[in-house]
Order: structure tokens, then sequence, then C-alpha cells
């Protein structure tokens, strides 16, 4: 899959089967949308692109609604920045592996935000990837004031030379999927409902860090993963397990926050132990997958009690797996 930081350049621009979207979580709902994308591209010999946004335009939005006042954050009517629930390269290994050709992560700004709905599909959408075939939810709207739509879309098919189609929102036994209902379930711990919505289990990726070994002073050395974001969409203690490092997943607890119990301003960081391994494995790649929180982060006043209450959070984990 070849994935843009931009439009593609102009030597390498050619006619593709386009959608567009966040795709937070690729859960189900965003798969049947991918599916029914590449299988239009696949008839058309077309490749299947996504044009995604970073920031999140509500992150923008909220963002800029802040700087723009400094009481915003007493405003009812201010933006609500939206939880993550994918690190990029999970979303871009999850778009790859529903077949997904190219990715161009268009800069969410104040230059985009402002664009017309006209002038977003002459020049992004014709222009910039050269769309043959359009693939939106029912909800779609683009342009400055959300002015574009698919009657828009529809007006301009009929006379440039691009196929359109909405896809009807896509549930299961009455409840949409969506990224906001796989946001709920993470935010109440509640990850079989997450599993059922994203269609696999939760999962965070990247790279082993150096930390400031306090774990391994505290008879609990972890692996310390960079989270690359500060609103992550699940936050607590949880019973994990490991991929990446041995043929087999190994069982571990894990905390991903901001770890009050040592620091006031600490910034976000899955601390992961794994159970009876010792090695040293900084640079790896890792998967950890949460299968059941424990409970939420909590201030300690001494090292003492946060280390009983580690020793509680890992008897939990063992007596999970059996060991």
């Amino acid at each position: 899959m070849k994935v843009f930081r931009r439009l593609p350049p102009a030597d390498e621009r050619r006619p593709c089967a386009l959608t567009i979207g966040n795709f937070d979580g690729v859960h189900l709902g965003h798969q049947a949308v991918l599916a029914r994308l590449v299988a239009n591209a696949r008839e058309r010999d077309l490749p299947a692109c996504v044009l995604t946004f970073e920031p999140h335009p509500r992150e923008y939005f909220a963002q800029s609604h802040a700087s723009a006042s400094p009481s915003a954050t007493k405003d009812a009517a201010a933006p609500t920045v939206p939880m993550r629930i994918l690190t990029e390269r999970d979303k871009l290994d999850a778009l790859a592996d529903c077949g997904i050709d190219h990715v161009c992560i268009a800069h969410f700004n104040a230059s985009l935000a402002a664009m017309t709905a006209e002038d977003f599909i002459a020049g992004v959408l014709q222009e910039g990837l050269q769309a043959r075939y359009l693939l939106i939810g029912d909800d779609f709207r683009f342009g400055a004031r959300r002015r574009g739509d698919f009657d828009m879309l529809s007006a301009h098919a009929a006379n440039h030379a691009f196929t359109l189609e909405r896809m009807t929102t896509v549930a299961h036994e009455g409840e949409r999927y969506s990224s906001s209902a796989v946001r709920r379930a993470l935010a109440a711990g509640d990850l079989a409902q997450a599993r059922a919505l994203l269609g696999r289990p939760y999962f965070i990726s990247g790279h082993v860090i150096h930390g400031r070994k306090l774990g391994r002073t505290l008879g609990f050395p972890t692996l310390n993963i960079r989270v690359p974001f500060d609103n992550p969409a699940v936050s607590g203690i949880f019973i994990v397990q490991v991929h990446g490092l041995g043929e087999r997943p190994l069982p571990a607890v894990a905390s991903l926050g901001t770890r009050p119990a040592v620091e006031s301003q600490g910034k976000l960081l899955l601390e992961v132990h794994v159970f009876d391994f010792n090695a040293s494995v900084y640079g790896s790649l890792v998967r950890v997958e949460f299968l059941e929180r424990l409970r939420e982060e909590r201030h300690y006043d001494n090292l003492d009690l946060l280390v009983e209450q580690i020793q509680l959070d890992a008897r939990a984990a063992r007596d999970h797996f059996g060991i």
C-alpha cells in the first residue's frame, strides 16, 4: 500500500476509485465500505484509494475554537475533541488488510477548512486524486460550513465523468457501527463490545522505548510504548497479551495513562509488565492486545501503597491466564 502525506504529485496521479473519511477504528462498518470500494476498484481496473485527514477535523476545530476564545472550556457550544481509537500505524495496517492500494493523508488546516465545496470537488477529487468512482457514506458532508453533500456531488458526477455511489449505514441488531460507538465501549472498559464493533480485539502497537526504569526498581519491569496522541479512547489498568516477542502472545498486565501515582504531570505512556520475561527488547515492534480492564488509574500517597496495588493487579492478571 502506498501512502501519500499530501495529494499525489502530478507525475504520480492516476485515475482511482475513492472513498473519504477519517476511518478511526476501521470498524465493521468501515470494513463494509472498504470492501465495496475494493470490489468496484477491481471491476474498473483502478487502484482503491482512501482520502483521510490529520488531525481529525473535529480536533482542528476544537483547537481553533480554544485559541480564539480563552473561555472556550466553559462554552457549551465548543467543539469536542474525539478520543483516538487507533494510532496512525495501526490504522494504515488495517486499511492495507482491507485491500486498499493508496492512502492520501490530507493535512487538515485553515486552508482546507475554508475551502468551498466546489473547490474541493474540482481541486481535490478531480484534479488531485482523479476520482473515477466515488463511494461515500449516507451522512458525508464536506467543504466550508459543510455545504457539500450527496446532491452536490451527484450534480457534478453527471457532468464530470466520475461514478458516484452512496452506501447506507451498516448496522447489526439495530445498532449502527460507528467510531463513536467504539469510543463509548472503550471508555467504559467494555472490551467485548469494542471487539464486536471492530471485528477484532482492540490493540495498540508501537516500538519499545526506554523509560525511567521505575518499574524495575519496584520489582515490576515494564515495556514502555509511546502513544502518539493525548486523548486515547482507553485508559486504566488492563489484562493484556503481547504479540511480537515470540511465537505466541505473552501474558501481561498493563497501564495506559499519565501515571498519576508517580508523576503529577506525566506524559501518556503504555507500560506493560510481561510475566516471567526479562529479555532486553528495546526497539522491538510489539502489539498489545487488551483483554480486560481491571480498574482506573489513581494516585497513591507513597510507593509502598502503589506496589501493593500492582501486586493485586498482577495477581488478577495471572489468575485470568491461569499462571
